[in-house]
């Protein structure tokens, strides 16, 4: 049986027809047609599905639509814009990050709302951080200091 859910994202509203159930994913990246964030793993394992849910990273590959209700989402598409990026956005590029940049959605999604919080986070913080998100590429090394570079900026 479906449902009209009114999602919010990234400061636009949409109107979506879905099973309660449906993961969020699914309605992102199906119904909203939009590119990230990524189906990984499908068990939360993995964080490239990570999205903002009123600000608290979540993994939206297990959130069902049921569970979003006034919610504000925002994606990867909605931290930043291509004249005004997040300091993430800009940091990555600049430390050179990308290889094959599925899962990237999941370390700058996470990281920014770590960041948001923590303005002046030590190595060890960052790590922890980031500790349940999984790149296949091996790009940690450029991922810490990406982060790193980023917490400066905005700090």
């Amino acid at each position: 049986m479906t449902q009209r859910f009114n999602l919010t994202v990234n400061g636009v509203s949409h109107a979506v027809e879905a099973d309660p159930d449906m993961p969020l994913l699914y309605a992102l990246r199906g119904d909203l047609g939009l590119n990230n964030p990524h189906f990984g793993c499908g068990l939360a394992q993995c964080g490239a599905c990570t999205v903002h849910i009123d600000g608290q990273p979540a993994r939206s590959c297990i959130t069902p639509l049921s569970a979003v209700g006034n919610a504000r989402i925002t994606t990867l598409a909605g931290l930043g814009t291509p004249d005004k990026p997040h300091p993430l956005q800009t940091a990555y590029i600049e430390e050179q990050v990308p290889q094959c940049g599925y899962c990237i959605n999941g370390w700058i999604m996470t990281a920014a709302a770590f960041l948001r919080d923590n303005k002046n986070p030590s190595e060890a913080q960052i790590k922890d951080a980031l500790s349940g998100l999984k790149c296949r590429c091996g790009t940690h090394v450029s991922i810490l200091k990406a982060v790193k570079r980023a917490a400066a900026m905005m700090g």
